[in-house]
């Protein structure tokens, strides 16, 4: 038995995710600033929010961040704003959220779906490659789970077919790879800042970072009924505001993402190390020189919902995450694919499931899951 295993207590209930430790810290200080903000009544456009896309930018290491209502508005009014063309075709993974191919549907682009790495879950560059085509515009890679793509051989891509790369970096605050931070390889990049985010709101809220300032005044507009000043209108625009309440919550937690990243990681750590040579499990592999930010902690095995509804019984919450790729979806099945056509993503989309990730999560609490995940193996 592993040091870590035979130290642990009995086994405790654990949730899939729980907001609470990362909260209750915060809690006086935010009620303050809701307090001030019912006085102050700048509800709407309030200065929090220049306050956060300042700070946000730089976090990402970009020159401009622009708040939004959600991570889907930021993958929409990015395309948009990066001139997308009714027909124009965008390459995206085959595994993935529905949003970023919403996004690109109500932008009036035609999503082009490309198979994912085995290796990262992210989409595999060579399937990039060969889903180019004459009416190719853009390549929207998705940072899975908290891993990010191959922005190197994506970026080379993106140069030698005259492409722009936009990110879907949703679940990737902080994430790194090959030297560079998420939010800063392509054009512009979408976060979302949904409450279970590494990052997140408390409620709907979302970012694009550029360091394009006619991108960033563009979608500036686009989200205010696509107004550079009031009343001054030269465009069809939304109402895509980032709510100053959610502005006031991201300023409270920006400065202490990177140590919840860093406890999610030693998590992960945890996992990684007494999951390893269990039965027919798959556990998260990280390339050279990356650093996720480990949004989820995913495996796989050939029996998910055996392990899930086993882990259930003994009061370990997990989550199914894309159970179903894109292209076998009932909405998405007017693309024209097949079972087969993207048989990776078909595969890894039968036998992931998604442990415990939380900051604050405790050793006890993952002393738990990798117990219960150990005897449904038949370990101890």
């Amino acid at each position: 038995m592993r040091p870590f295993l035979s130290s642990a207590p009995a086994l405790e209930a654990v949730p899939f995710l729980d907001l609470r430790p990362s909260h209750e810290p915060l809690k006086a200080e935010l009620v303050r600033d809701f307090d001030e903000l019912i006085d102050a009544g700048a509800f709407v456009n309030g200065s929090a929010i220049d306050e956060f896309e300042v700070a946000f930018a730089d976090y990402c290491e970009t020159s401009f961040c622009v708040g939004l209502s959600s991570g889907l508005d930021a993958l929409r009014l990015g395309l948009l704003s990066s001139g997308i063309e009714p027909g124009d075709e965008v390459i995206v993974p085959a595994s993935t959220f529905v949003a970023t191919i919403e996004a690109v549907t109500q932008a009036g682009g035609k999503p082009v779906l490309a198979d994912i790495s085995d290796v990262d879950y992210n989409i595999d560059p060579g399937a990039v490659e060969a889903a180019i085509g004459p009416r190719t515009r853009f390549i929207m890679p998705v940072h899975l789970y908290g891993q990010m793509a191959d922005m190197t051989r994506l970026s080379s891509l993106a140069e030698k077919h005259d492409l722009v790369l936009i990110e879907d970096a949703c679940q990737a605050h902080g994430a790194t790879r090959d030297g560079v931070r998420a939010g800063s390889a392509g054009a512009a990049a979408a976060f979302s800042f949904y409450p279970a985010k590494n990052l997140g709101a408390m409620g709907d809220a979302g970012a694009l970072v550029t360091g394009s300032e006619p991108m960033r005044t563009h979608v500036a507009a686009l989200r205010e009924h696509g107004q550079r000043s009031k009343y001054d209108h030269y465009a069809s625009g939304y109402t895509a505001r980032l709510d100053t309440i959610q502005a006031l919550v991201l300023l409270r937690k920006l400065p202490l993402l990177d140590e919840w990243n860093r406890q999610r990681a030693e998590a992960a750590a945890i996992y990684s190390a007494e999951l390893a040579d269990l039965g027919d499990l798959v556990i998260p592999t990280v390339p050279r020189d990356s650093s996720p930010s480990w949004h989820l902690y995913v495996i796989r095995t050939a029996d998910p919902t055996g392990l899930g509804d086993f882990l259930a019984e003994h009061g370990v919450g997990t989550g199914r995450h894309y159970p179903e790729p894109i292209h076998l979806t009932d909405a998405w099945s007017t693309l024209g694919y097949r079972s087969g056509s993207f048989p990776t993503a078909e595969r890894v989309a039968s036998e992931v499931i998604s442990l415990p990730m939380f900051p604050g999560i405790t050793e006890d609490q993952l002393g738990s899951v990798v117990t219960v995940v150990g005897r449904f193996f038949g370990r101890g």
